[in-house]
């Protein structure tokens, strides 16, 4: 083999590995992606769309009242939308949200999703937790009714876009 073809393929091999080290520390440490399960983020998100979350961006700031969060569970993930902070007290009655005693106003919800949310608290998010909703008011398994406060470290990223299916690509926040 002469010396030419051996740099050629030293070549390729490097390019191929820097490729997979830059797929794998963007994967594991930057961006990953998740698929939405049922109609609990409806009309936000739909069944079976794929997202693409941002997991660095918690590693230097915390979650935000509105941000869509991928929420890490031993048995699956969740993807939900961050209401209420640590120290915040939520309320909903008559089908209207309270943070701290303020209406909340939910611009992204729908009439139908604003209607369908049942009395619910007050209660107190504990220090170092979240309380999360999904959008799909009536049918969400959320904070309310089965995942409870959401500890810090269970956050593992902020849904930044929707990429499958194609036709839909769009911004989720």
């Amino acid at each position: 083999m002469s010396q030419t073809v051996k740099k050629e393929i030293w070549d390729w091999t490097k390019a191929i590995i820097i490729a997979f080290v830059l797929a794998f520390v963007i994967r594991n440490y930057i961006f990953a992606t998740s698929i939405v399960e049922g109609t609990s983020m409806d009309p936000t998100l739909k069944d079976g769309e794929r997202v693409m979350y941002n997991k660095i961006v918690y590693i230097m700031d915390n979650p935000e009242r509105g941000d869509i969060v991928i929420i890490q569970r031993p048995t699956k993930n969740y993807v939900k939308r961050v209401i209420g902070l640590p120290g915040d007290e939520i309320q909903v009655k008559g089908h209207e949200l309270y943070v701290n005693g303020k209406k909340s106003e939910q611009e992204y919800l729908n009439e139908q999703a604003i209607r369908q949310t049942g009395d619910f608290g007050p209660r107190s998010v504990p220090k170092d937790h979240y309380f999360v909703m999904g959008d799909n008011r009536d049918i969400s398994k959320d904070s309310r009714n089965g995942l409870g406060f959401i500890k810090r470290d269970e956050v593992i990223g902020r849904s930044e876009l929707v990429i499958y299916p194609f036709d839909e690509l769009d911004m989720t926040r």
